[in-house]
């Protein structure tokens, strides 16, 4: 055997730890199949001007992109792309949801909506902050 260090991560190396590393947790996780989870704005020439990407996976729904054109921000898309996402991972039977976002992006944001910080990563990369957020969705409770 012997060990490699590089700063080339080639695809098929990437691949072959990515699919050791699924098969070792499909034999260990309750819920085998996430599923994707798209909604986007668009414009009248059809392109998208928001979104939000992320997948629900058993209890969780997990918002890995929020996004909103700049001049679209601050009238509700944001709002309304979050709401949505909830909804939908309520439908899927979630009970909570997980995202991070950066110092410099919208912590304020989910704060609003009932995001609770769960951990900071203070100096990341360097000088900021990256956030860790999580919610109780409405129906947890019943």
């Amino acid at each position: 055997m012997s060990m490699e260090l590089t700063d080339r991560i080639l695809p098929e190396d990437e691949k072959a730890v990515f699919e050791g590393l699924l098969a070792f947790n499909l034999a260990h996780l309750e819920d085998k199949e996430p599923r994707d989870l798209g909604i986007y704005e668009r414009d009248g020439e059809n392109k998208i001007v928001a979104g939000i990407i992320g997948y629900t996976h058993g209890n969780w729904l997990m918002i890995k992109y929020l996004w909103v054109k700049e001049d679209l921000r601050g009238q509700g898309t944001g709002k309304k792309l979050l709401l949505e996402a909830e909804k939908e991972a309520e439908k899927r039977n979630c009970k909570y949801v997980f995202l991070d976002t950066f110092s410099f992006q919208a912590p304020e944001f989910y704060k609003k909506y009932g995001y609770q910080e769960q951990f900071a990563l203070e100096n990341y990369p360097l000088t900021g902050k990256r956030y860790y957020y999580t919610k109780s969705l409405t129906h947890a409770a019943e």
